[in-house]
């Protein structure tokens, strides 16, 4: 690792100054992403400023059909929370199928949607649902929020304070990990709203987290179990890498997206 000057600003508007002030300054709250990489000196910023410290960023809230989670909140609390499980259970059981324990007790929903990692998980509630990105400077919708891969539309000084979740009538979220990492090779989010149909895909797309519109249209006219089979992928959307090839995670978004929907449809 490089030099570097830590910091651990107890609000967000010192926070926000230390972005300010520093040459080159990366929020770090969970580190799962960050510290790998400086540990490989892939990243070399001037300063780390630890968010973990600031009341505001942590929390979960459910109103107005909504469930709301700072951005600082870890994975393994959304998983255990009462409240997640009650009101957002597809969100606590996508919270409770990342990783390992010592990441989900680390990890934060901030953290994962700023590093916009395209095999993440949370991507994949944030689009699933139509989720809202509150930051310090603003509110934005999520498709808005995300830029390509491992970018997204965040200022140099700006940090993400809270999520909100619109509430679904019903949702699941099916997962094809990757036997040592964990990440998804492929996961479906697929959420049924009162305005609709939402399938999100990650692990897949080479662009990072999309949605599954042809899915999303047969479920809209009415779609049942016995047609989920006919599922449309668009193979030159899929990543290939040292795992599977491009054809290969078409296939498998096809039985993610077809397994989540059968436990929406089934209410499973």
């Amino acid at each position: 690792m490089y030099p570097l000057i830590f910091h651990q600003p107890a609000s967000l508007d010192e926070a926000v100054a230390l972005l300010r002030d520093a040459d080159d300054a990366k929020i770090v709250s969970g580190g799962q992403s960050l510290i790998p990489a400086l540990k490989q000196r892939l990243a070399a910023p001037s300063d780390l400023v630890d968010v973990t410290r600031i009341d505001d960023l942590r929390g979960m809230a459910v109103a107005d059909r909504s469930f709301s989670v700072g951005a600082a909140t870890i994975y393994a609390d959304i998983a255990t929370s009462p409240m997640a499980r009650a009101h957002a259970p597809s969100i606590a059981s996508l919270a409770g199928v990342i990783a390992d324990p010592q990441v989900r007790n680390r990890g934060t929903v901030g953290g994962s949607l700023s590093n916009n990692d395209p095999s993440a998980d949370f991507p994949a509630a944030a689009l699933g649902l139509g989720a809202t990105i509150e930051t310090t400077q603003r509110v934005v919708p999520y498709e808005q929020f995300i830029d390509g891969l491992f970018s997204t539309t965040l200022a140099a000084d700006e940090i993400v304070t809270r999520i909100v979740f619109p509430l679904p009538l019903r949702a699941a979220y099916v997962k094809i990990r990757h036997p040592s990492s964990r990440y998804a090779i492929c996961g479906a989010f697929v959420s049924e709203m009162k305005d609709g149909w939402r399938i999100a895909i990650t692990g897949a797309g080479n662009e990072g987290v999309f949605r599954l519109t042809a899915l999303e249209a047969m479920l809209d006219r009415g779609g049942r179990v016995p047609q989920l089979d006919d599922i449309e992928v668009d193979t030159s959307m899929m990543m290939t890498d040292i795992t599977v090839d491009a054809d290969y995670r078409a296939q498998l978004v096809r039985v993610a997206a077809r397994r989540a929907a059968v436990r929406v449809l089934e209410n499973r």
